[in-house]
């Protein structure tokens, strides 16, 4: 199965700076199933979001909340970073 680079990313993260195996990390892993305290996942979010430089707004994405998924913060991450983009390029081309 080929992984996003957004998903990579991610994973990279886990790796690197939360001690995560690269085994327990899959698109369809659970945030709650990565072994991570609630203040080490919010930690992790907080680290997806400087990584991306973007922020999840807590309606779109809650880490809290039950079986969201690596694959629905990738998708997550995607739909803010094209809101992002879709934003700012106006601006750009008026420059």
């Amino acid at each position: 199965m080929s992984s996003s680079p957004t998903f990579n990313s991610i994973a990279t993260i886990l790796e690197t700076d939360f001690r995560v195996e690269r085994a327990n990390i899959s698109p369809t892993t659970a945030l709650s199933d990565l072994g991570l305290d609630s203040l080490a996942l919010m930690e992790f979010v907080f680290a997806v979001e400087d990584a991306f430089h973007l922020r999840i707004p807590e309606d779109r994405l809650d880490p809290r909340e039950a079986g969201i998924t690596l694959q629905r913060l990738c998708e997550v991450i995607d739909a803010e970073g094209e809101a992002v983009a879709a934003h700012t390029e106006p601006l750009a081309a008026a420059a």
